[in-house]
């Protein structure tokens, strides 16, 4: 059933939300970790579009497993779920994460960590994307956003691998990093069983264009089953 925000629970359901995205947060864990892992999955998905009504009608996911050491990708893996839950801003991983699962299930290959085309803490309630999944499955999680959510910053010099904190208020929540020279910075925050430091080497070890290649394939991929669902509804 879809649920959209005329429908009489939606106030407790948004409610119910904030109480599962803080109860996350609480069992978050900040660790190094290290060693870092050979085998980083990534994550992304899309939204595929009614042709007649323009509303996004399922969610399609896509999970890579990227070796660091060979510096390819390995494993790709697809799911897609409906669109039941409707766009709301800080609660995305509610209608992201059906999908983003099922694509993470279906992986056969091990990895010791998951890149995220989200935020992790640095969210209001510290529960982004990456620290939803990230705690739901106990596995290492990193945000990885091209935006900002959240936070004050001053840009970071132009070169590869500076960075400068991102705060909110007193609290830093993430980092703001410069991959490669003279390219726009990534929002990077920690999601679960990671701490900063060890995020950033990871990211920038992973590193060939602006975007970390796990979550760089993934939206490769998702963008590719965009296509192909429009093709075959054409």
């Amino acid at each position: 059933m879809r649920l959209g925000k005329s429908h009489p629970g939606w106030t407790q359901t948004i409610e119910t939300w904030k109480r599962t995205q803080a109860d996350l947060h609480r069992r978050m864990i900040v660790s190094r970790l290290s060693p870092l892992p050979r085998f980083v999955a990534g994550v992304d998905c899309a939204f595929s579009t009614d042709a007649a009504t323009d509303d996004e009608t399922t969610v399609l996911a896509a999970a890579v497993i990227y070796d660091r050491l060979e510096r390819r990708i390995i494993e790709v893996r697809h799911a897609t779920a409906p669109a039941d839950v409707p766009y709301v801003p800080t609660f995305l991983s509610f209608r992201e994460g059906p999908a983003i699962l099922a694509a993470i299930a279906v992986l056969s290959h091990p990895f010791g960590a998951i890149c995220f085309d989200g935020q992790g803490i640095a969210h209001p309630r510290r529960c982004g994307l990456a620290t939803h999944i990230g705690v739901m499955l106990d596995v290492p999680g990193i945000g990885v956003a091209k935006t900002r959510l959240i936070g004050t910053f001053t840009e970071p010099d132009s070169t590869a691998g500076s960075l400068s904190p991102l705060m909110d208020g007193p609290e830093q929540i993430g980092v703001v990093l410069r991959t490669k020279n003279n390219v726009r910075p990534l929002f990077v925050s920690i999601g679960h069983r990671v701490d900063l430091p060890s995020a950033i080497e990871l990211l920038m070890d992973c590193t060939k264009f602006r975007i970390p290649e796990p979550t760089r394939q993934a939206d490769a991929e998702v963008g590719k089953m965009k296509r192909q669902l429009t093709q075959s509804q054409s």
